[in-house]
């Protein structure tokens, strides 16, 4: 008889252990999926309040690329590239922080003419000689 108490305590605290872990478990999986509703929510608001433009940017090369790109990196700037064979840039950017008028000034800022802006003399000149770029016609 006391063996078979034994074997039933034994049993009982196997699927003591067992329950234990799958609450456990649960409990991570439930942490798991409120951490992937609150981000693809998160995601889809930050979607909605984005704002996607595309604009020419004069400029040569690979150094041109990352300087353009970093001038236009002002806060609410998501997203700035730069496509050096067609010189359009790419811009995604929040319209309640920033707009594109503030992302080209501040390309033209670095010494890089835009479609709304020509580049600054003093920081063009200031351009590795591969950066030097046929400036545009200004719109005088």
């Amino acid at each position: 008889m006391a063996g078979k108490l034994f074997k039933h305590i034994l049993h009982l605290e196997k699927l003591n252990k067992f329950l234990t872990i799958n609450k456990y478990k649960m409990k991570q999986l439930k942490s798991m999926m409120l951490i992937l509703i609150a981000s693809i929510s998160f995601t889809v608001l930050q979607a909605q309040d984005t704002k996607t433009d595309t604009f020419k940017v004069w400029g040569n090369c690979g150094m041109c690329k990352k300087t353009i790109e970093k001038a236009a990196k002002i806060d609410g700037v998501e997203k700035a590239e730069w496509n050096k064979e067609t010189k359009m840039f790419t811009l995604l950017y929040n319209p309640t922080v920033t707009n594109n008028e503030k992302v080209q000034k501040a390309i033209s800022l670095a010494g890089y003419d835009t479609e709304k802006f020509t580049g600054d003399d003093k920081a063009y000149e200031k351009l590795p000689g591969c950066c030097h770029y046929e400036r545009k016609k200004s719109k005088e």
